[in-house]
């Protein structure tokens, strides 16, 4: 390639790759190199640990903010006895796209979901520690290259801080030659494995902060009842008084290749709360599981109005907008397959699970108008004062 006054060849390129390439345009794999970047470095990692719980091999997730600057992610998991780990360290040393399989036991926590070898790039120190059946071992990374080339392995000791005597710790420290900032702030994240821990009933996530000078602070989130716990937190935020019927249900249906999990509860507030996620990402944009939802609910409150002869239910599904009044509901579906329309991931595509979580909700919320009829009576006949309002 030549112009005038310019020439350019095949000589000119200089091809990046690996942990160069990472640095060199950290944008590209984080997002940014401000906050936004940050916190999907951090949940990189936290990623790969979540994803042994979900998996059946761990039992919690700890997340600690050191004083120093880093931050430890640890499970309680058996990888290998504790020995080398040849799947972990080629998560750290290569491309990976995610910390395994997507599947419907899979959690997508970060946008790009590269794994823990971005997270070994822009960090200027990285350390993983694996501990199982008495034994230890450790390697430690400086922006991303190995700095030990012999692995340490001993009889494990109590000085490991693990009562399980097996686990994973990474601890890592964002580089500040590449990041604006490396403070993470504790609400932020706080809140995040908080809606992690609704989505994932199996999972308990703390999150640890040793920076404060009064003291050190911690939360611990684990839901019994799931999105459930979420629909009622959500309700609770919107100042309304706590109800004791938050409708729930969960399924699978293999026409989608995933379960669903739904709940939902009407509440005094006008404002309505339908959040939707998949693989517990959020779909801010909505998809085709919130298009199935809103289907069933108006199937289901269409047909418990024109059994009991209500006037005006014959129009009911015409203005959906008066039934979703006031609704607080969560819709969360999980697939081996998810298909995302748009690179932020923001709107699911899969047609089938629209029919599928329809159905789904207007048989379930149907039977649970069946069973509390007054109220049920309360919320449609509230509905259709509203329409004859108009």
């Amino acid at each position: 390639m030549r112009a005038e006054g310019m020439e350019y060849d095949a000589a000119d390129i200089k091809v990046l790759e690996g942990w160069e390439a990472v640095r060199k345009r950290p944008g590209m794999y984080v997002g940014s190199t401000g906050e936004r970047g940050l916190y999907h470095l951090v949940l990189d990692v936290v990623d790969r640990a979540v994803g042994e719980v979900l998996a059946g091999r761990a039992g919690f997730v700890d997340v600690t903010l050191a004083s120093d600057g880093g931050v430890r992610v640890a499970d309680d998991g058996a990888r290998g006895g504790g020995a080398y780990d040849a799947d972990l360290e080629a998560q750290l040393t290569s491309f990976h796209m995610g910390s395994g399989p997507i599947g419907r036991r899979t959690a997508v926590i970060a946008p790009f979901g590269l794994g823990l070898f971005v997270a070994n790039a822009l960090s200027s120190r990285l350390m993983v520690e694996v501990r199982g059946e008495g034994t230890r071992w450790v390697k430690e990374y400086a922006r991303g290259v190995d700095i030990e080339q012999t692995d340490t392995v001993g009889q494990l000791t109590g000085d490991l801080g693990s009562a399980t005597g097996s686990g994973t710790t990474i601890s890592f420290w964002p580089d500040t030659e590449i990041f604006e900032t490396t403070w993470c702030s504790f609400p932020v994240l706080a809140e995040c494995f908080r809606q992690l821990a609704f989505l994932n009933r199996g999972l308990a996530i703390s999150l640890t902060d040793e920076r404060p000078a009064d003291g050190v602070r911690r939360v611990l989130y684990q839901f019994p009842d799931g999105v459930r716990d979420f629909v009622a937190a959500l309700d609770a935020e919107a100042g309304a008084n706590p109800r004791p019927d938050v409708f729930g249900f969960e399924g699978e249906d293999a026409r989608m290749a995933g379960t669903m999990e739904v709940a939902l509860l009407w509440g005094h507030s006008r404002d309505a709360q339908i959040r939707g996620f998949a693989n517990s990402w959020a779909t801010r944009e909505g998809g085709t599981h919130l298009d199935g939802f809103r289907d069933g609910v108006v199937a289901a409150i269409t047909e418990f109005a024109r059994e009991r002869g209500l006037p005006t239910a014959s129009d009911l599904d015409a203005r959906a907008d008066l039934i979703f009044e006031s609704l607080t509901a969560v819709v969360s579906v999980k697939l081996d397959q998810p298909e995302y329309l748009g690179a932020t991931s923001a709107l699911l595509g899969n047609a089938e699970v629209r029919i599928c979580v329809a159905e789904a909700v207007q048989k379930h919320l149907g039977n649970w108008f069946a069973e509390h009829p007054e109220r049920a009576a309360e919320i449609v006949n509230r509905i259709v004062r509203g329409r004859d309002q108009d």
